[in-house]
């Protein structure tokens, strides 16, 4: 019988004066798997946001969320081509960052080569889904991936320039949403967006200038942001996020609402719900308990599932009751 295959690594090591020479054992790596995990599967729940159109517009049918579904498979690849571009050029960074130096290039799990030669081929598959699309899905991921590699390449380095570019990312999911089914987005949501995703994007970088005292640095490395800098974040997220606030509002006693609801009314308990949750978030940013990512701190945290749940089912409510 041949004696079973073992997937670890043995290597010997001795000890000065032990004199012997004890085995470790090292877990073999997998690539495949490093390579997944580069490409940041997790962060695909923001493509998520092609559905927006969908469920805002009240036509929710087979046809479209199919056709939202083909969106969020094609910004998916870009958004990991994406990613591994941006690990390559952040290689150095990340290796002094005390949670990116565990990514699989910095970590030293995949060399940079193998993401520069997988980032073109998923944006080739990418675009060949988009072609059986219609064609302003194609140039909306051609916007998204013109901004997102100017952003890895400068944009992130200039303070203020890459919120404003990463919020305007955001929005351009839901863009994309509407490209692939046909339903136009109206101003009232890409306002909102706009403004909505710059407050969380700088809560981002608040909580990355807030901790680099902590780890005695003055800047952070290939950003544009100081210590300090927090402060203006701080102040310049909480209003961007009230003015998103105020324009929902104002669309909730627009005729634009009165004509999509049957109770639009009910709208504004949604606006409350949602200045609740952004609220939440500047205080957990604020006390240092938020995850560099609010993406991750949305799906994570309980409270912010909560309040986000009852958001939704208000706007739900508004639409049919």
């Amino acid at each position: 019988m041949q004696p079973e295959k073992t997937t670890s690594i043995q290597v010997s090591h001795s000890r000065p004066g032990a004199g012997r020479e004890e085995p470790l054992f090292m877990e073999a790596r997998n690539p495949a798997m490093d390579m997944l995990r580069a490409m940041r599967p997790h962060q695909w729940v923001k493509n998520f946001l092609v559905f927006v159109p969908v469920f805002t517009g009240h036509q929710v049918s087979l046809f479209n969320l199919s056709s939202g579904l083909a969106a969020f498979l094609c910004l998916s690849l870009c958004a990991s081509a994406l990613y591994l571009i941006n690990d390559v050029l952040d290689l150095e960074a990340d290796k002094i960052h005390p949670k990116k130096k565990n990514r699989p290039f910095a970590s030293g799990a995949l060399p940079p080569q193998f993401g520069l030669a997988a980032a073109p081929l998923l944006v080739l598959a990418a675009l060949g889904c988009a072609l059986w699309m219609p064609v302003y899905l194609a140039g909306t991921l051609v916007v998204y991936l013109i901004l997102g590699l100017n952003y890895s390449l400068w944009i992130k380095k200039i303070a203020f320039l890459d919120v404003l570019v990463l919020a305007i990312m955001y929005t351009l999911r839901i863009v994309a949403g509407g490209a692939a089914t046909g339903i136009p987005i109206s101003l009232w949501l890409l306002i909102f967006s706009v403004l909505f995703f710059t407050s969380l994007a700088m809560a981002k970088r608040y909580v990355e200038a807030a901790a680099l005292p902590g780890r005695n640095r003055s800047r952070a490395k290939g950003r544009g942001y100081r210590v300090g800098d927090e402060k203006i974040l701080g102040a310049l997220g909480a209003a961007f996020g009230m003015a998103s606030i105020a324009v929902l509002c104002f669309y909730a006693g627009s005729q634009k609402a009165a004509d999509l609801y049957r109770s639009p009314s009910l709208l504004w308990a949604g606006c409350a719900l949602l200045l609740l949750w952004l609220g939440l978030l500047w205080t957990k940013a604020r006390k240092g308990a938020l995850s560099d990512d609010p993406i991750v701190f949305a799906l994570k945290n309980k409270a912010s599932l909560a309040l986000l749940g009852a958001v939704g089912a208000v706007f739900i409510a508004a639409g049919w009751i």
